[in-house]
């Protein structure tokens, strides 16, 4: 044990510009040191069932249906107070038919898909650690400061306000995050509207000040685990934006954290998880507790 050198670890893991996608490929059935998270943190973030006195049983984020907010004055008010109570009560929220496409959205996971499982030789073109760089594919942007190493390799796109060239987006998903990065953007502006107006300002008062200037999209993939009892793929953060707008695949594993209580985010199909940041949650409220965020 005392012997032990992480930062040679941590170094040689990220040497190989392969990420844990690599080491996956490689056939490892024990995963490296760096990646087993403290037995507190495991505890703490341990899936588990709430007790049947739980006044919070099988409690769920609130769902909310955007259909017809631009058409009728009552339902955008109705909206409205939906966006505002979920904001106040949780911090999270999924939309339902905020106009971006299912297939868009299909397209866009398949992309993050095909990007993480060609070659690592394809990847590794795109592997930094530099933050001014628009497009950047690594594991682990905090790898030589957590206590652990999360079970997660991620893309990183700056998509605005100075978006890279298509050129400077990797093929195997270039079209897919231009694609989403449209649509995605456009949900954005309709949800700094929504909040705006929840806080009884106008409109536009949110977007006026530039809120939603900054934009960029960051897709996570999580490789199978042999161990998954020792690891994460990602511990428990509050995220430092405005919001984020989340698309989730079907295979679900999100958590959040409301009133002591680690609950599920189960995948809605078409929806997209709505979380807000730092940023916000003074103006809002104390919030209890694929990415794109403002």
């Amino acid at each position: 044990m005392a012997n032990y050198d992480r930062a040679k670890d941590l170094k040689a893991f990220d040497d190989t510009k392969a990420g844990v996608k690599g080491l996956v490929d490689s056939g490892i059935v024990h995963i490296p040191k760096i990646f087993v998270t403290p037995a507190l943190t495991e505890n703490e973030f341990s899936a588990k069932n709430l007790d049947s006195d739980s006044n919070i049983v099988n409690v769920q984020i609130p769902v909310i249906d955007l259909k017809g907010m631009n058409g009728d004055d009552f339902r955008r008010r109705r909206i409205v107070e939906e966006v505002g109570e979920a904001c106040k009560t949780w911090g999270f929220f999924q939309v339902v038919n905020h106009t971006v496409p299912q297939h868009v959205m299909d397209e866009m996971i398949s992309g993050v898909k095909s990007f993480n499982e060609q070659s690592s030789e394809k990847k590794m073109e795109f592997y930094s650690r530099d933050n001014l760089k628009k497009v950047k594919f690594n594991s682990n942007f905090d790898l030589y400061s957590s206590k652990a190493a999360n079970w997660r390799d991620s893309l990183t796109c700056v998509m605005a306000p100075n978006p890279p060239t298509k050129d400077e987006l990797p093929e195997a998903c270039r079209e897919e995050l231009l694609q989403y990065s449209e649509h995605v953007r456009k949900l954005g502006h309709t949800i700094f509207e929504l909040l705006a107006e929840a806080l009884g300002l106008k409109p536009n008062h949110l977007l006026d000040m530039d809120c939603a200037k900054g934009q960029f999209i960051i897709s996570h993939y999580y490789p199978p685990c042999p161990e998954p009892n020792k690891t994460l793929g990602i511990t428990k953060h509050t995220d430092p934006d405005f919001f984020t707008i989340l698309l989730q695949d079907q295979i679900g594993g999100l958590q959040i954290n409301h009133q002591n209580q680690w609950i599920d985010i189960h995948p809605v199909t078409g929806a997209l998880v709505i979380n807000l940041g730092d940023l916000l949650q003074a103006s809002i409220s104390s919030r209890s507790d694929l990415l794109f965020t403002f």
